[in-house]
């Protein structure tokens, strides 16, 4: 858990905020994401149908 702070009053906040940054700077990369099928496993299982899960 952790320190409850005015920008991210919840857990599920900071996850959605992580996901939304990797989404953005993901268009930028060009080599493959080390992990991200583990990664995006994850955040499907935490965000549920929100997360597109198709390659």
């Amino acid at each position: 858990m952790l320190k409850k702070r005015g920008a991210f009053p919840t857990d599920e906040a900071i996850l959605k905020v992580l996901y939304l940054g990797l989404q953005r700077i993901a268009k930028k990369w060009t080599a493959p994401i080390p992990e991200w099928k583990q990664a995006l496993n994850q955040f499907a299982m935490i965000l549920g149908d929100r997360v597109p899960t198709s390659d």
